[in-house]
């Protein structure tokens, strides 16, 4: 029987940069959501389709012997469903699993967690496909963490797949990727520990999202700031991050805006002082959020994709959007959507 699948984005609330580095980050699960549709097969046979094309390749215990070299849009998907089939050792059933774009603008990604809804999808649909019991979370945070050469915080993978607002801090997925390549990644497995992931409660102030005109590459920026702030200034980092982060949870389900403008401001500030992130795109909604009493921040890596707005009411939050939209900038009204939901 087919099997429908959907997944939300992300933004981040507060902890960017700080979650890789041992700190706590908060992040909202958010739509548009994008699905995927799963088929079981009668042979071995494995079919991936997306809309650059179709990847094809009969299941194997170490993974699917796919027909040619996985192309880049399929990297987060093909590398998902091996490891799941890595962690069954098993040949089978096929399955093909189908899954839709994520929503761009002008072609450009909008910073929502495209790669991480992809493998939460892939991880779910080859549960499905596979007719496997395992850890969906785990699988696609490794799956994740894989793809990427092992970088990577994973808070977007935890939001996609919970949903609602999640305090998350990094998981440690270094001894399943060794397990995955050398073997024993069941047993590895079963002995991780669980996922530091708990949700909080939803935010009483309206929220909007704003793009800043183009995306940003978020692996590029974290290579830069790596390199130029050492141990003990992460550290400080982190503890100021912490800190704001949870002025902003406290502001937000206390319906305290002095507080979340307090926090959005100093989380702002605190990402400036990296250096690589600030944009004009996102200087001109965040300013522009000040002027109609709002306020917001970056959500994300910085250096482009968007911004997270809060409003102190609807009206404000409507005419906020209203200027948004006449200046010719991208935004949306936006709530805390599920995580990870799948339906016959």
């Amino acid at each position: 029987m087919d099997r429908t699948l959907s997944a939300p984005g992300k933004l981040f609330l507060s902890g960017e940069y700080a979650v890789l580095w041992g700190g706590v980050a908060r992040i909202l699960a958010v739509g548009p959501r994008v699905h995927a549709l799963v088929r079981p097969r009668p042979d071995r046979q494995v079919d991936v389709v997306l809309a650059d094309g179709r990847l094809s390749g009969p299941a194997t215990p170490a993974g699917v012997r796919w027909e040619r070299e996985v192309p880049e849009a399929f990297r987060f998907v093909a590398t998902t469903i091996d490891l799941a089939l890595r962690l069954l050792g098993t040949e089978g059933p096929g399955f093909s699993a189908a899954f839709e774009s994520s929503p761009t603008i002008d072609g450009l990604k909008l910073g929502l967690g495209s790669s991480a809804r992809a493998v939460v999808l892939a991880a779910e649909a080859a549960r499905y496909g596979l007719e496997a019991h395992y850890d969906t979370l785990k699988l696609s945070l490794l799956a994740h963490a894989d793809a990427q050469g092992g970088k990577g915080s994973g808070g977007d993978v935890a939001a996609a797949f919970a949903g609602g607002v999640v305090r998350y801090r990094k998981y440690d997925a270094a001894k399943l990727l060794s397990a995955a390549s050398r073997g024993g990644l069941l047993v590895a497995m079963e002995q991780s520990p669980s996922v530091d992931l708990a949700r909080m409660g939803d935010p009483v102030f309206p929220m909007l999202f704003a793009f800043s005109g183009h995306s940003a590459s978020t692996t590029a920026l974290v290579k830069e700031v790596e390199r130029k702030f050492d141990e003990p200034t992460r550290r400080r980092f982190v503890e100021r991050s912490d800190s704001l982060g949870e002025t902003l949870e406290t502001g937000l389900l206390r319906r305290d805006f002095k507080a979340v403008e307090l926090a959005s401001e100093g989380l702002q500030s605190l990402l400036w002082e990296l250096g690589v992130t600030r944009d004009e795109g996102l200087d001109r909604i965040l300013n522009l959020a000040r002027t109609f009493g709002c306020v917001g921040k970056q959500s994300g890596a910085g250096g482009g994709d968007g911004a997270v707005l809060f409003a102190p009411d609807s009206e404000a939050q409507r005419t906020l959007l209203d200027a948004l939209l006449a200046r010719g900038i991208h935004a949306f009204a936006i709530q805390p959507d599920r995580g990870l939901q799948g339906e016959v």
